[in-house]
């Protein structure tokens, strides 16, 4: 009996179950003074942390940072933007403790919009972020100009790099479909799914201030109202106060209270 190929297949689960086991290499960058100040200046969530929470934000960080890479193509990338996309990578998972990002390897920043074949110099060009798939899979990119303007105070209820960051929580659990397994538990999912049409006809119908384009598909509505969620969180409790709770659920944070 040629017991060869049962080796080879053998060899290729265990190497698989190790690249799925293995723990994330972490390099830690601490923050300098500078850099917190620049936290301090340009991120509302972090800027309204008491100094215990604060830390634990900058560690938070400085471990992201320390895994993924950030990287420009026709631009500069600053020590700014990588603040902001870390501040958009750790913002909603900074409920949870010890949460990495698996599925993720590099950021690339463009300087603005790009289209779907990934061209930013010309043409027809209106998305601001993408989650990679296939063989980019493992990669995110994000429009510079909206990557900051997701942080300025003109923003209003959006922000382009946690809209991107909680597509990259969905598809944790091998699915981007809106609905978060790996943090809402089973007997909720249906409950949620619900209340996500519901909302959904709401918008189509212009009866909420929820962004219409969380009408697209699940995915899109849950991205859309986590923005929502963390960049003015007040009035969205005040608006739709039962899916602010589902969200906090989801989040284990309500940045409501912190305010």
């Amino acid at each position: 009996m040629n017991i060869y190929p049962y080796l080879v297949l053998l060899l290729g689960f265990v190497i698989a179950l190790y690249l799925i086991l293995r723990k994330p290499k972490i390099k830690a960058i601490s923050l300098t003074v500078e850099e917190k100040r620049m936290l301090r200046d340009e991120v509302s969530f972090y800027a309204e942390l008491d100094n215990e929470k604060k830390i634990v934000f900058e560690d938070k960080i400085s471990q992201f940072l320390g895994m993924v890479k950030i990287e420009g193509v026709g631009v500069e990338v600053t020590h700014l933007d990588r603040l902001l996309v870390g501040a958009s990578a750790i913002i909603p998972v900074f409920g949870f403790d010890n949460w990495h990002y698996k599925n993720l390897g590099t950021v690339v920043l463009y300087p603005d919009t790009f289209n779907k074949d990934f061209q930013f110099a010309e043409g027809e060009r209106n998305i601001m972020g993408m989650v990679g798939d296939g063989y980019m899979n493992g990669q995110m990119i994000l429009s510079q100009s909206a990557l900051r303007h997701g942080f300025s105070k003109s923003a209003g209820k959006e922000n382009t790099g946690i809209h991107e960051f909680v597509h990259l929580l969905d598809k944790s659990d091998g699915a981007t479909d809106g609905i978060p397994q790996n943090f809402l538990k089973h007997e909720y999912a249906i409950p949620w799914v619900k209340m996500m049409h519901n909302e959904i006809k709401k918008i189509a119908d212009n009866q909420s201030d929820i962004n219409p384009y969380a009408t697209t598909n699940e995915a899109e509505f849950f991205a859309v109202v986590s923005e929502y969620f963390f960049e003015n969180p007040t009035r969205m409790k005040d608006h739709h106060p039962e899916l602010y709770d589902k969200l906090t659920m989801i989040f284990a944070q309500d940045p409501a209270k912190e305010l």
